[in-house]
Order: C-alpha cells, then structure tokens, then sequence
C-alpha cells in the first residue's frame, strides 16, 4: 500500500498544472497543388485554434518555411524559452516515408528523420508532451519518438501504411468540435481528440466503400509497441487522457480572466489527480483510496462552484 501511494504521489509531481503550451505545427510539402492546399488548410486550422488559448506560445510553418532549418530553428527557440511546467505539442502534418529502417518527414529540401525529431523535443525541458504524426508511413515513427512522459500519435499503425491518410482533417476537426468533449470538462484531451479522429477516419472509409488504409494508434508510457484505442489496456492511455490540448466553452473563456485563471489550473490538477489515483486503484488498500479520492472530489466541487460564480 504505502508502494502504491508513494507512485501514485509520484505521478502527482510529474503531472504538473498547465502553465503554459508550446504548439508546434508543420504541414510538410504537398508534391500535387491538392495536397499542398490540404495541408496547408489544416495548419492554418490548428494555428487559429491554438491562438485563440491564452498563455499559448503558437509557431506554424508551412510553404516555403517548412524547411528542415526553420524547423531546427523553432524547436531551438522553444527549447529555449519552455519550462518543465510547461506542456509542448507537436503537430506533423503531410507526407511521410519508410524504408523499413528509417521514417522521414518530407519538407521542402532536406527531409527530417524521426530520430532527429526526437533530439529536437528531447531538447525541450516541457515534462508533458504529445507528438502528433498525421503523415503516411507515420507509423515508423513511433519507436524513435517514444519516451516517458511523451504521448505519440501515428495516423498509421506501421510504417508500411503508405498512402496519403485523412486523419489530420479529423483530428484538426475535433479540435474545433464541441462533441469531442465526451467528458464535459470544457477542455479536449489528446484521448478525447485521438478517439474522435479515429472514428471519423473509420467512418470516412465506410462511406467510401473502400479499404482503409490507415488505422491510427498511440504510445503513451514511453516503451512498447503503439496501440490502437480498443487494445489500450493498463497505464496505457493514462498521460494522453490528462493533457489538454485545447480549452473550449466556458474553460477558455475563464483561462483568458485572470480572476479565474488560478481557478482553473487548480481544477486541472484536482483532475489529473483523480486520473492518476484511478490507475493506481488496484494498488492500493480499498480504504485508502476511498478516502483519497473522496477528498479530491469534493475540492474539485469546490473549485468548480468558485468557476461558476
């Protein structure tokens, strides 16, 4: 019991209130007038959607900026200014390749690795993090980019999935759509958005009468293989379902009042903490976490009460 408590202490200190996000976004090169303006689109979506949060620090490249240098560039500049409290999100979105060894992200000129990108964030002091790879072949790119404390999203399940996939369109989408919110948190998590994605991916395959091509998974505890959502089992799913990507609704609109802002972080930690105790339930002794998580819900009542004010 006093193991479990301890870890589930653990995870309190490293599942920090949301200071501040760093987003990251990079539509990589189209090849066809189609794709370059699909993608494009999409960065264009996510950047005003991440601009619209308050305390956000937004960097979008696209067109002739997509480069491998003005992407070193930026991931320098955030390693620079992020703080370990601070969240980062990076969003791929494009075409990718696999040569059953390496994965690489197509840019304009020199393309870059996933082993390179994932130096790039390893340089970022922000403890939670979430890498989404929305490319064909992203798949491949799991393994690089796994570690602890790190989510990864690949539109593909293998490197090997290497046509050009829909997923971005459905997971910009579930950022801008209220539904995504399954929990009615007025905030959507990196779980609710991947979900949401998922199935309107599957559901776009369905309507076409075709052969899906791409199907979506994650990797969230910093080893083992990528999972889709249904083979999700233990810790797995565990940082992705407590790390907001966006703020919707009356969450956003107290981020930007600085009366409520206080509010609002202490939520999301009361949140987080409920999280953590709840995969840490079998662990331990019945009573102890009766009591614990009693305790934390009725502070997140309060908090909740003083936000609704």
């Amino acid at each position: 019991m006093r193991l479990a408590i301890g870890v589930c202490g653990l995870l309190m200190t490293v599942l920090p209130v949301r200071a501040s996000v760093y987003y990251v976004t990079v539509a990589g090169i189209g090849g066809e007038p189609d794709y370059e303006q699909r993608f494009t689109a999409s960065a264009k979506d996510l950047d005003k959607v991440f601009k619209a949060s308050s305390g956000a620090h937004v960097y979008t490249l696209m067109g002739k900026d997509a480069t491998r240098v003005r992407l070193t560039e930026t991931m320098a500049a955030v390693a620079r200014e992020a703080k370990p409290e601070d969240d980062f999100v990076l969003t791929l979105i494009g075409h990718g390749s696999f040569d059953s060894v390496e994965y690489k992200f197509n840019l304009v000129g020199p393309d870059v690795s996933a082993a390179d990108l994932a130096a790039m964030c390893d340089r970022v002091l922000a403890r939670r993090q979430l890498v989404v790879n929305t490319t064909s072949a992203s798949g491949g790119s799991v393994v690089a980019l796994e570690r602890s404390g790190r989510g990864v999203i690949a539109a593909t399940k293998t490197g090997t999935e290497k046509n050009a996939t829909v997923f971005a369109r459905y997971w910009v989408e579930a950022l801008q759509d209220p539904t995504a919110d399954v929990d009615k948190s007025d905030s959507i998590s990196a779980m609710e958005a991947f979900q949401y994605a998922d199935r309107k991916t599957a559901a776009f395959y369905e309507s076409q009468k075709r052969l899906a091509t791409e199907h979506a998974v994650f990797q969230d505890t910093g080893r083992g293989e990528a999972v889709r959502v249904g083979a999700a089992q233990g810790k797995e799913g565990a940082l992705m379902s407590s790390m907001t990507v966006v703020r919707i609704g009356a969450s956003q609109a107290a981020m930007n009042d600085p009366a409520k802002r206080d509010l609002l972080a202490k939520k999301e930690e009361l949140e987080q903490k409920i999280d953590a105790l709840k995969y840490q339930k079998a662990a331990m002794e019945p009573g102890e976490y009766k009591k614990q998580l009693t305790e934390a819900l009725l502070q997140l009542a309060a908090v909740q009460e003083e936000l609704e004010k």
